[in-house]
């Protein structure tokens, strides 16, 4: 191992949704990870991560809003940070042929996963000048295909199927790109997720009831089943019915072990944080069932939480910033109702917008209410939630998330049979 130790600072900027990331890694000169400080800027949103490991433990303090959440994790490899995946073939040798299998430190999802690469081929194309050595690196599941030349520099890169592209371009052209793209948006990230299906005359908002047929590229994936969305998978489509009403009631009930952890509190779900507490029991006050806690959070929240594209870390970021897309008025709920003792999540999914003719990937919650699980949307003030709210899958992380990567663009939908109020 080489004494000596390298830094890499990486900057990234998107200017449609403002993100700024600030990391620095310190590594060996194997490119193996000693310690790292990540910030991120996500519209008006902040999260900064400080991590190094110590002897056979990688120590990571998660810092949003005031708060500290600190968490540990075993070695038993060596490990990387993500900036030096384009770096360790190159370290290691580029050959046709080669595989590399090695774990990284992921900051945007928290988490530890194997890289996996191999190198493909050696070869020209039209799109960069020279040679270059095809690498194909899988990370959570995400394929990119790159392109490194004789000078170790990426040339090209190919991600989601060959949705996004990136080359190697000079500053000048660069610069030039992002301030056309702040002054050019549209709606073309829209329009490829749009899953278009078309409801008639109805208004999504008093459909009870929906059989849709529902065809998605990954086979291994399927859709969550409850007492709201039961889904049978036949041949290559899963085949599901969603009912806006169930048959819960307002009874108290004991909450068992599995509901405990839906009370636990996160960066995302800071639910034990004095200003979630109070506003939340301040809102309440005047309820005297977990139903009308409910309905009470979610009016406040649709009367004083604006609906703009600002995207945020955690309910603080909502509450503090009083606006938020549907994924922060989904935290913002899903925080007091814990703070409540309401045992809720967070569910991801699409909803039928009458607007665009069509489904469009969506955020809401769900609350255990009256012995089972119901329905929220905080963004629509809805309880319980209508029938064109299909669960793809639960989780408040960016890991959780994921799996959606995969499906975006490529999901097909026929609505069978509906019935409105």
């Amino acid at each position: 191992m080489i004494a000596s130790e390298a830094v890499f600072r990486i900057r990234f900027l998107m200017v449609d949704k403002k993100i700024n990331l600030t990391s620095h890694d310190r590594v060996g000169g194997d490119l193996t990870l000693k310690r790292f400080v990540y910030d991120y800027v996500l519209d008006e949103s902040t999260l900064k991560l400080n991590g190094q490991l110590v002897d056979d433990r990688l120590e990571v303090e998660v810092i949003s809003r005031g708060q500290t959440l600190r968490e540990s994790f075993r070695l038993d490899q060596k490990l990387y940070p993500t900036s030096a995946v384009g770096l360790y073939p190159v370290l290691h040798g580029l050959a046709v042929g080669r595989t590399y299998t090695y774990n990284v430190y992921d900051g945007q999802t928290q988490t530890i996963a194997p890289v996996h690469q191999e190198v493909l081929a050696y070869e020209t194309s039209d799109l960069f000048e020279g040679a270059a050595f095809k690498v194909r690196t899988r990370l959570h599941d995400q394929e990119v295909i790159s392109w490194i030349d004789n000078l170790s520099r990426p040339v090209l890169e190919m991600s989601q199927g060959g949705v996004i592209i990136s080359y190697l371009e000079n500053k000048r052209t660069a610069q030039k790109y992002l301030t056309q793209a702040a002054f050019n948006k549209d709606e073309n990230l829209l329009n490829f997720s749009l899953i278009k299906a078309d409801l008639g005359s109805y208004a999504p908002e008093q459909i009870i009831s929906l059989d849709v047929v529902i065809s998605v590229p990954d086979k291994t994936f399927i859709l969550p089943n409850d007492e709201r969305q039961q889904c049978v998978l036949r041949e290559n489509s899963q085949h599901c019915r969603i009912r806006s009403a169930t048959s819960a009631n307002d009874s108290q009930e004991k909450k068992t072990e599995d509901h405990e952890r839906f009370l636990v509190p996160s960066i995302a779900i800071p639910s034990s944080h004095a200003h979630i507490r109070n506003t939340a029991a301040e809102i309440a006050s005047t309820a005297r069932t977990p139903f009308e806690q409910v309905r009470l959070l979610i009016d406040w929240i649709d009367q004083n939480i604006q609906q703009e594209a600002v995207d945020v870390f955690s309910a603080l970021d909502v509450l503090e910033g009083r606006k938020a897309e549907c994924q922060g008025h989904a935290y913002l709920y899903t925080a007091f109702a814990r703070s409540l003792g309401i045992p809720s999540r967070v569910v991801n999914g699409i909803v039928y917008s009458k607007f665009y003719k069509g489904f469009l990937y969506h955020t809401w919650s769900e609350s255990h209410l009256g012995g089972q699980w119901v329905a929220i949307d905080p963004t629509f003030a809805q309880l319980p939630a209508d029938a064109t709210h299909i669960k793809f899958m639960e989780g408040e992380t960016l890991s959780d998330l994921l799996p959606l990567v995969h499906l975006i663009g490529k999901v097909q939908l026929r609505i069978v049979a509906l019935n409105n109020l």
